[in-house]
């Protein structure tokens, strides 16, 4: 561990030179999988531990959507933010945004689920079958633009695949958070939406009469953790308190000190352990899935020419080379 720490501090002290202006506070954007009075109330036990770890205040930063976060760091008023894996692509690539540590659960495992939900009553909605079933008119609550879980992985493995547009297929398609398309099956009031294991068991926790009218009907691929990112141009020394906190809370200190951590992590969003490092590199995969995701939408793209479609696929082709490349010089973490 103590190795591990010193290489972020390292690699903090060589992104970016140490800069005399004074940084007074920090503010930690979040992005809106729920009410923003929910996240305060689950976040704000975490925060108040940052705070005293890194000598600053931290402000936590609550917009209607995930893209008010990505601009918020892109105009410099968000600092660290947490995001998912889509949603911190687009910071890395648009907000000088940088993956420094990932969540992780109790257990020290990392990772979770996208999910497809609809109400337990629905014994005509059971599997994938179902849900692409175009004749039946179905409503469809889709995800944030931005969210991983919600709407990019989806997208890909449940349509692109298989050549089903939602806004030809579905009588309706509308977009919420994470919480708010729960909700709303629970009260049928869509057909079935997307979502993820992690809310879906926020939502077994904090609103168990809710959840128990929710059931399962599709389940993808393993998503890594969800990322924490950082801006590259904040102070060394600045990332160096942060990367510190991230990295020894719930792992070092006394018992009692540990223990407490622990119970902050374990009430926080879903239930969090110890936080994991990471990087940059963990958006490998979701890159993939976008180019997937393009390479699918180019090849049944009826109004391209045989010429063009070659060439927009050798394209895509090339730059998944590229990324395949990437991942295969990457140490096992």
């Amino acid at each position: 561990m103590k190795r591990l720490i010193a290489t972020g501090l390292a690699l903090a002290a060589l992104a970016v030179p140490a800069r005399a202006e004074e940084i007074k506070e920090l503010n930690f954007g979040f992005i809106s999988t729920e009410s923003s009075a929910n996240l305060a109330k689950s976040f704000e036990p975490l925060i108040k531990d940052m705070e005293k770890a890194i000598g600053i205040p931290v402000k936590p930063f609550f917009v209607g959507d995930y893209a008010g976060v990505i601009e918020g760091m892109r105009f410099k008023k968000v600092d660290i933010a947490w995001y998912g894996n889509k949603s911190a692509m687009e910071a890395v690539d648009r907000a000088g945004g940088e993956v420094f540590v990932k969540t992780a659960k109790p257990d020290g495992s990392s990772g979770y689920y996208s999910l497809i939900v609809t109400h337990v009553d629905r014994n005509d909605i059971n599997d994938l079958k179902d849900v692409l079933d175009c004749a039946k008119g179905y409503n469809f609550g889709n995800g944030d633009p931005n969210s991983t879980s919600g709407f990019l992985v989806p997208s890909y493995y449940v349509f692109a695949l298989n050549n089903v547009d939602p806004t030809k297929c579905y009588k309706r398609v509308v977009a919420s958070n994470h919480e708010g398309n729960l909700l709303a099956v629970a009260n049928k009031q869509i057909d079935f939406a997307t979502n993820n294991t992690e809310n879906v068991s926020r939502l077994q926790a904090t609103r168990p009469a809710e959840a128990a009218k929710i059931k399962e009907v599709w389940r993808s691929p393993l998503i890594a953790g969800d990322p924490i990112v950082w801006r590259k141009d904040l102070p060394s020394d600045l990332k160096a308190k942060i990367y510190t906190f991230f990295m020894t809370y719930g792992r070092n200190g006394t018992p009692e000190e540990i223990a407490h951590a622990r119970e902050v992590l374990a009430k926080t969003s879903d239930g969090w352990g110890p936080f994991l490092a990471s990087s940059d590199a963990q958006l490998i995969p979701v890159r993939q899935l976008e180019l997937f995701k393009a390479k699918v939408k180019a090849e049944n793209d009826d109004k391209l020419s045989a010429d063009e479609k070659a060439a927009k696929v050798k394209e895509i082709n090339a730059k998944l080379a590229d990324l395949d490349d990437q991942q295969k010089k990457l140490p096992s973490m």
